[in-house]
């Protein structure tokens, strides 16, 4: 079970790195990309070497009895050092480099400490699952399992509180990773805080050991899991956002190439559609519809009418642009009526008389479906001395 954990853990975390690798071979100077890649990397190593068919293997092609343990926990040491100077980066301020190359040089002592301290003791006996409990009362092989175990707890308590600290701060997609990486950096906590007891428990002569073997691995791999999904969060945000933007407009100009369907289909104006296509390709296609079949109308469309029938909304709603859709409304369907009558085939030439109508804004087109699916009413407009007489003239 636990290499099931350990494996899939890894494999999550180099999935997120692999997703985060394009932009860091973009972007190879930009120190935030490299420790969050380092973070995930380093992750994932941490998993694969701490794995017990991994640990039989190190120790066997080495011929040292345990040499995976120092190893694994260098890996650990290693994410410790990435995890703070990704929280460093984060904060910013005036002496990011700084502090990263102070965290940096802290983990490295930590590092030669675990090497050192591992070189000095004797652990002669493998013990791929429970070294920790095993080892815990041993000469200098306990302070190397102390050492790592406290700097990990650091490090991941520092990450969970900056992060979410952070995530009070931002909305959107970053405020869900960041919740996100903060909660998986608290199950890190609780993987060092409970394999910290079972070491405490070992010293006062308890065998609480169970802890390190079972919940503990649970929790990394809880943790892990969430410090995934939290970096990709606000990777995928934006383009599920687009995609939904793009879906939306899609369905709402649905009306307009409605109206206009008949005129599309009988000039021959519509592309096919495409296949499996993305929401933006989609949009693509019905909105290059809808501008084929608003060109084959531009001879039909009057002018007048548009212009009146504009300014009547505006009088009634004071908003320029529902009023100019309401207006295109009516253009488009007087339009459409002469288009499809009787001498259709010969458009109204320049000279009749008729003003042009401007084109219609594409931002526009989306409120000219409204008012032809009736979502949007139009009040009437209060009625003017002369009106009448005017309209009757025109």
């Amino acid at each position: 079970m636990n290499s099931l954990i350990n494996y899939t853990s890894c494999g999550a975390l180099w999935l997120g790195l692999a997703v985060k690798a394009p932009d860091l071979l973009r972007h190879r100077h930009d120190p935030y990309l490299r420790a969050i890649c380092a973070v995930l990397g380093l992750a994932g190593l941490c998993f694969l070497l701490g794995a017990p068919p991994t640990v039989g293997a190190v120790n066997r092609l080495s011929g040292v009895p345990n040499l995976a343990a120092p190893l694994t926990y260098a890996a650990i040491t290693g994410y410790c050092a990435a995890s703070q100077v990704l929280v460093v980066h984060w904060r910013g301020g005036p002496r990011v480099r700084r502090t990263a190359r102070r965290w940096t040089l802290a983990y490295a002592v930590v590092v030669l400490g675990i090497g050192v301290a591992f070189a000095l003791g004797d652990a002669p006996v493998e013990r791929r699952t429970d070294l920790d409990t095993y080892y815990a009362t041993t000469p200098f092989i306990a302070q190397m399992i102390v050492l790592y175990l406290v700097a990990h707890l650091t490090a991941v308590t520092v990450t969970t509180v900056s992060a979410l600290r952070w995530a009070r701060q931002v909305r959107g997609g970053l405020r869900a990773g960041l919740l996100l990486l903060g909660a998986g950096s608290l199950c890190g906590a609780g993987y060092s805080a409970v394999k910290l007891v079972a070491v405490s428990a070992r010293w006062s002569g308890r065998d609480w050991s169970a802890l390190g073997t079972t919940v503990s691995p649970a929790a990394a791999g809880l943790g892990a899991l969430l410090v995934v999904v939290g970096v990709l969060v606000p990777l995928a945000a934006p383009w599920l956002a687009e995609r939904r933007r793009a879906s939306r407009a899609y369905v709402r100009l649905e009306p307009l190439e409605r109206a206009l369907d008949d005129l599309l289909v009988r000039r021959a104006l519509r592309l096919p559609r495409p296949r499996f296509a993305s929401p933006a390709t989609l949009l693509m296609w019905r909105r290059t519809s809808i501008h084929n079949a608003l060109g084959q109308l531009a001879a039909y469309c009057d002018g007048d009418l548009y212009d009146r029938t504009r300014a009547d909304a505006l009088a009634a709603t004071g908003d320029p642009g529902l009023a100019g859709a309401r207006a295109w409304a009516a253009v488009l369907t007087d339009a459409l009526r002469r288009e499809a009558g009787p001498g259709r085939t010969s458009p109204p030439s320049p000279g009749t008389g008729r003003s042009p109508v401007p084109p219609p804004d594409p931002a526009a087109l989306a409120r000219i479906a409204d008012v032809l699916a009736g979502t949007v009413r139009v009040p009437a407009a209060p009625a003017l001395p002369g009106d009448r007489t005017t309209a009757g003239t025109a």
